[in-house]
């Protein structure tokens, strides 16, 4: 699932002009679009006649393009890169940047501090 998405993704900025690079081809654009499978190719075909972009990045549990949060289930599925998730809300394909995927989340729970033993006089 990671593949597919990094190849839809590189579609995506090769289509809408993200990348400005003067050898990009029309067999390249071909190329990457042989890779992913036709169901996939035509819903993301289908929000791009539209004029919108078919996929959106997930940050902090949030579709970055509609900016609706994500149930858990869903980023789960994407970390795990088990399905093809799509956003309930605008439709788009949904995918974890790489560092995003790549950090783990902040561990909650803290370890308490050493508690310290109070000084005792001496004896005597």
């Amino acid at each position: 699932m990671k593949t597919l998405m990094q190849n839809l993704l590189k579609l995506q900025t090769l289509e809408f002009g993200e990348i400005t690079k003067p050898r990009i081809t029309a067999a390249a654009v071909a190329e990457l679009r042989g890779k992913i499978p036709p169901p996939i190719l035509a819903h993301y075909d289908r929000l791009r006649a539209r004029g919108k972009k078919g996929l959106a990045a997930v940050n902090n549990q949030v579709c970055s393009s509609c900016h609706m949060q994500l149930t858990l289930g869903v980023v789960m599925t994407l970390k795990h890169a088990q399905n093809v998730q799509l956003c309930q809300n605008c439709g788009r394909y949904l995918y974890l940047p790489e560092e995003a995927a790549a950090t783990p989340p902040p561990s909650a729970a803290k370890p308490a501090p050493a508690k310290r033993r109070k000084p005792t006089a001496p004896k005597g």
